[in-house]
């Protein structure tokens, strides 16, 4: 068997993280190294509290790192009117008795980065904030990361937490413009792939109806997003992280791929935290991002579904 590929995610669950990772904790070729945690969704208490959890329910043993409690600069509201107040639901679930690491989340990244040099994958499925801290300590920290992939952005300025912003990208701009700026190449997966790969709400709801301890543990967990969902996005239920690491994990299941230069910006009444695309190429900046546009529909689903036991 083929050595398997070591992954280093960078979260802050979160409901859509939590499928995320479960899909990496089900891949063969890859074996995940640490969870990076930010705050986002939630705060960070939360959010540690929750990447523990789920380790303890898919009966893997990940270090977990915590990180960055607020953005770089600026306050951020987060997403607990979406995922909860404690990110998961609410559901009040039995605390992991698994402890997290004492080592921040900026120096794991760049401890994890030389002792997978070259090989190494890292996935930013939040705010990009422990990133920007990692590179700021070390700008070298790109060549030694085989393969870097966002979840983030809205390309042509659909956003879904301002008009032209996307949550993860608008929660810490400034330091998604450093990590857009530091790493030479990204792999992007942004809201609007999300919304033009969404699943009907009544076929996510059969494959959470599973006899199946991961499909019941997030059956319970998503409920409440779920139903905000279906309140305030019609019929098709989206997944954001999910569908950034169905493309991590298996990037031949991409159709099409566009690569251009993306800039983050920073001010602007209406503009903060949307991330310009030079379609046209005006700017002469040298393409930095590979942006997601289609994948294979089936190749998401049925990850998804096997992540679950659905």
């Amino acid at each position: 068997m083929t050595e398997q590929i070591p992954l280093l995610i960078d979260t802050d669950p979160g409901v859509d993280d939590a499928l995320a990772l479960l899909m990496a904790f089900d891949d063969p070729r890859h074996r995940v190294v640490g969870l990076t945690i930010a705050a986002g969704n939630v705060g960070l208490d939360h959010t540690v509290a929750n990447a523990l959890k789920l380790c303890e329910v898919a009966g893997v043993d990940v270090p977990v790192f915590p990180g960055c409690a607020s953005p770089l600069l600026h306050p951020a509201r987060d997403a607990a009117y979406v995922h909860g107040r404690d990110g998961f639901g609410d559901t009040g679930y039995e605390k992991a008795t698994k402890q997290a690491e004492a080592e921040h989340a900026a120096l794991a990244i760049l401890r994890l980065s030389h002792q997978h040099a070259g090989r190494l994958m890292l996935v930013a499925l939040g705010p990009l904030t422990n990133v920007a801290l990692a590179l700021k300590l070390d700008p070298t920290l790109p060549s030694r990361v085989a393969r870097f992939v966002v979840m983030g952005g809205a390309v042509t300025g659909h956003g879904n937490i301002t008009p032209a912003a996307e949550f993860n990208i608008y929660f810490d701009p400034e330091a998604a413009r450093i990590v857009f700026e530091g790493f030479p190449h990204i792999d992007l997966a942004d809201w609007e792939a999300t919304v033009a790969h969404g699943f009907a709400h009544d076929e996510v709801e059969r494959w959470l109806q599973a006899d199946a301890p991961l499909a019941r543990f997030y059956d319970s967990i998503s409920k409440k997003t779920r139903e905000w969902s279906s309140d305030r996005r019609g019929d098709h239920w989206h997944a954001a992280d999910a569908l950034a690491m169905a493309y991590a994990l298996e990037p031949e299941g991409a159709t099409e791929l566009v690569e251009r230069p993306v800039a983050v910006e920073l001010e602007g009444r209406h503009s903060r935290g949307a991330t310009v695309v030079d379609w046209r190429r005006e700017g002469g900046a040298g393409d930095n991002c590979r942006i997601l546009m289609r994948y294979d529909q089936a190749r998401f689903e049925a990850r998804m579904r096997r992540a679950l036991g659905a």
